[in-house]
């Protein structure tokens, strides 16, 4: 068998695609009016690593390029969701950090997806749920370090 006809390999990313799909889906529609699901991981990364990131290590982080990154800061900034300010040691940089009411449209938004997350692992059971992360995160690591 050749690596283009594994079975389990094709059904393994078959299944993470339409996860992946129906998750974006589904938790895209429950954000609060305006808010877009790229707009609330930018939000949630600032407010759990709760330091200033550069618009460049924000596209590295989202795998996203520097335009894309951009634009989605460009959306938070105009909602006042970030502070952009200039990078004190490289003028030519910026620094990005999260602002009292991103903080607050991030909580929004975290109380309108809970419940579709909760119902789904509550469905699922905890137990493989916890038993499926570390296998999950493992093939996180090795794409990660393929790319």
């Amino acid at each position: 068998m050749s690596q283009a006809d594994d079975p389990l390999s094709v059904a393994l990313f078959s299944e993470v695609f339409m996860v992946d799909q129906l998750a974006r889906a589904r938790l895209s529609k429950a954000l609060p009016k305006g808010m877009e699901l790229s707009q609330f991981s930018v939000l949630n990364h600032l407010a759990r690593s709760n330091e200033e990131k550069s618009p460049a290590q924000l596209a590295r982080t989202f795998h996203l390029t520097r335009g894309a990154m951009t634009n989605t800061l460009n959306r938070l900034e105009w909602a006042g969701h970030i502070h952009v300010r200039p990078d004190w040691d490289d003028a030519r940089r910026k620094m990005i950090s999260i602002s009292p009411a991103g903080r607050r449209a991030r909580e929004a938004a975290i109380s309108a997806i809970a419940p579709i997350l909760s119902e789904a692992v509550a469905e699922i059971g905890a137990d493989k749920v916890r038993a499926t992360l570390p296998l999950l995160r493992e093939l996180r690591i090795k794409l990660e370090g393929e790319g």
